[in-house]
């Protein structure tokens, strides 16, 4: 008896794994993504005469839901919708008792990607490309600490950008995924900017393009 049914659960683990890749399927994944990200040719920032605060990366995040077609046992084509937040940031700067920190620029975005998973091996996907973002917010934020009569006083700034910033941002997603047996997916991810974020060149002529790179969990199941 035992082994009867310990027969069964394995037949019942192979084809669930053939279905995974069955051409024809379709499947819906819950995704969600943390990473990091910059905007290329962003110089340090100029504050005062003298003093420039040095470029650094940003905290990157989206979530969302991915749709993919088997279109062959080693090729699937995904569509996804996305909301997500990125940009750039800047160094702390520290003058006595005067303090600014978390300098960046926050942009957030309605995200359309469409990628082709190429199976390499089972489970194992090359991912690669287009995403199509729709600029929902831009913020310039930081943070103020100073001390006034021997307090401490901390004060949140956030100003408006998104009239100095393209509405739509094109980019070239590429990277890695691993499906487990269990449909729970794994995945980095680099999306190449092509499109410019501001819409005039910075007082250098520089144009500013978006880079990111996210390392993502979804679970997959079948409709």
């Amino acid at each position: 008896m035992k082994k009867m049914i310990l027969m069964a659960l394995l037949a019942m683990a192979v084809t669930s794994v053939k279905a995974q890749y069955e051409p024809g399927r379709w499947s819906l994944k819950p995704y969600a993504a943390l990473g990091f990200s910059t905007l290329s040719n962003m110089e340090a920032l100029p504050l005062f005469p003298g003093v420039k605060l040095d470029k650094k990366i940003a905290a990157a995040a989206r979530s969302g839901l991915v749709v993919e077609y088997q279109v062959a046992e080693r090729v699937g084509i995904e569509a996804g919708l996305m909301y997500g937040m990125q940009g750039c940031g800047w160094d702390d700067y520290k003058a006595g008792d005067n303090k600014l920190e978390n300098f960046g620029l926050e942009l957030q975005y309605i995200q359309v990607p469409v990628a082709a998973n190429i199976y390499l091996v089972k489970g194992l996907a090359l991912k690669a490309g287009v995403q199509v973002g729709f600029l929902t917010s831009a913020d310039v934020k930081y943070t103020t600490e100073t001390k006034i009569n021997g307090y401490d006083t901390t004060s949140d700034t956030r100003i408006d950008f998104k009239k100095e910033c393209n509405t739509v941002d094109v980019s070239i997603p590429v990277g890695l995924s691993y499906e487990f047996d269990s449909h729970w997916v794994i995945d980095a991810t680099y999306n190449i900017g092509l499109t410019k974020v501001n819409k005039d060149s910075d007082p250098d002529g520089n144009d500013h393009k978006n880079g990111v790179f996210f390392v993502g969990f979804g679970y997959k199941f079948g409709l």
